[in-house]
């Protein structure tokens, strides 16, 4: 198998997500930085990759990309304990990587880059205004469904877990406090629990 190459910015959650699902399937990459903040996704080389301009971007093979962090997911979980079987549980995991990346990333995670990334919670303080009130009702709706089960789907851990780990662990760096959700503290370190885990910061 030809090795991975994950195209990559450290502080994004999306792209930690790969690099948490890699990691915990002992699977070898080689990641390579770019940084968002340089425009560096924004290069002819890059567009050319992904004509989103975004990251992170996983070569399979040569010349052969895959966008999207949660496609990503779902591609390298096929066949694996992080993505069930059954195709009811299945869909589950599915339904909540699409609840993260319409109903919880779009609030959570552009606060967390806007306040503490990009470091402009002033100039951008309304933005961040608008988005407190649906950010804090995806946390609301996953804490609840949190004080039932120990995992989002099937009473395990899967890609579902790690789609909504990224951004949920660090929501407090874009201004939304988590001590108001026990629940989903309680999984946090669960997650942190799981063999090979690796933390956000970890290239």
């Amino acid at each position: 198998m030809e090795l991975l190459h994950l195209y990559d910015f450290l502080p994004s959650g999306n792209g930690y997500k790969i690099r948490l699902l890699l990691t915990q399937l002992g699977m070898p990459f080689e990641r390579i930085e770019i940084n968002l903040l340089k425009g560096e996704s924004r290069t002819p080389e890059f567009l050319s990759k992904n004509p989103n301009g975004k990251i992170p971007v996983l070569e399979i093979e040569p010349k052969k990309y895959l966008a999207e962090s949660n496609a990503i997911l779902v591609y390298l979980s096929e066949g694996t304990e992080f993505l069930p079987y059954d195709r009811f549980l299945r869909a589950q995991v599915l339904q909540w990587l699409f609840f993260e990346q319409y109903s919880h990333e779009p609030f959570i995670a552009t606060s967390r880059f806007l306040i503490s990334i990009l470091g402009k919670a002033e100039e951008y303080s309304e933005a961040i205004k608008q988005k407190r009130e649906p950010g804090y009702a995806a946390l609301n709706l996953m804490d609840k469904h949190l004080t039932s089960q120990d995992f989002f789907v099937g009473e395990r851990y899967t890609i579902a877990d790690i789609a909504l780990f990224a951004y949920t662990h660090v929501a407090n760096e874009g201004g939304f406090d988590l001590t108001q959700y026990p629940a989903i503290q309680a999984w946090i370190e669960r997650v942190k629990t799981q063999p090979r885990y690796i933390s956000i910061t970890q290239a």
